[in-house]
């Protein structure tokens, strides 16, 4: 950690999350120490919601809209109290974003065919393809039982 990384992480936040794929489904805003300053600005866009973590615990959910953000964090002096902690803030906190949307052309199939037998036709080799859609509907849920603390989740991690 450079001294120019500790000046830098002092400056209030403007939290926000542009996505140009297709496939990510939450992405976790990296922050300098996790430390969000008070009077951090949150902007949550439309098709997605932000998750806010506070020391590890799913704190508030916010809907788009521009959010104005108040934490223990305070610039400059939340470092000076932290001086038992080598400097650094006991206050952690994190944003996720999660997509909303509904992403679609999801492929599923078998990967090779699988044989039955029928009374009827005898022996069968058999495929199955198709195509499905993702949206999540409960933000706090999929973070707490798929994604925990993986930072960019995307499509190819759901398995069918």
């Amino acid at each position: 950690m450079g001294l120019f990384d500790k000046i830098r992480g002092e400056f209030v936040d403007i939290i926000e999350w542009l996505d140009d794929s297709n496939d990510t489904m939450v992405y976790r805003f990296d922050r300098y120490q996790n430390e969000i300053k008070n009077g951090a600005k949150l902007t949550v866009r439309e098709g997605q919601i932000a998750v806010f973590i506070n020391e590890g615990q799913i704190a508030d959910v916010f809907a788009p809209g521009m959010h104005e953000l108040a934490t223990a964090n305070l610039p400059i002096l939340s470092t000076l109290q932290g001086w038992k902690h080598g400097f650094n803030s006991p206050f952690k906190a994190e944003f996720y974003f999660i997509s909303t949307r509904n992403i679609t052309a999801q492929k599923w199939g078998t990967k090779s065919p699988i044989t039955l037998s029928d009374q009827r036709f005898g022996m069968l080799e058999i495929r199955a393809f198709g195509t499905y859609v993702i949206r999540v509907n409960d933000a706090p849920l999929f973070i707490k039982e798929i994604v925990g603390t993986d930072g960019h989740f995307t499509t190819d991690e759901i398995y069918i």
